[in-house]
């Protein structure tokens, strides 16, 4: 579960934009997921009822953290599912297979359309990985 401590939104003249911080890419990408939602309003105490595996795919890591986010956004969308758990089971440059965790018929109080690659940088760190994204509301 994130919290408002392991993410921080970012000034942007227009959508919205934040950076994350993670010790290796797998939590990373889960903690980008947690901000991605946490921007949305999800609630991060769901019941957790509704499991789905997913696997995405991209030609850099970029792509492949852009391909991710918008996967979820999406399985929001088609499935009207709030997610608040992400385990990630496999990664690498261009490959992510992952388990989304979360309820049905959840409200989002912020619609994102899509996350973008204005703007979008992965760093490597002396301790870790940093991302900063802009998503489109």
């Amino acid at each position: 579960m994130a919290n408002d401590s392991q993410f921080r939104e970012v000034e942007h003249t227009a959508d919205r934009a934040f950076t994350v911080r993670g010790r290796d890419l797998a939590e990373l990408f889960v903690l980008a997921a947690h901000a991605l939602c946490a921007i949305q309003g999800q609630p991060t105490d769901t019941q957790e009822t509704v499991s789905r595996e997913v696997e995405v795919s991209g030609v850099d890591r970029e792509t492949l953290l852009v391909n991710w986010l918008n996967e979820i956004l999406y399985l929001q969308d088609v499935h009207q599912e709030s997610y608040s758990g992400f385990q990630v089971i496999a990664i690498s440059e261009t490959f992510l297979r992952a388990s989304l965790h979360g309820e049905p018929n959840a409200s989002i109080r912020r619609s994102i359309k899509a996350v973008t690659f204005h703007g979008l940088k992965i760093e490597r760190l002396p301790d870790g990985w940093e991302a900063t994204l802009v998503v489109d509301v």
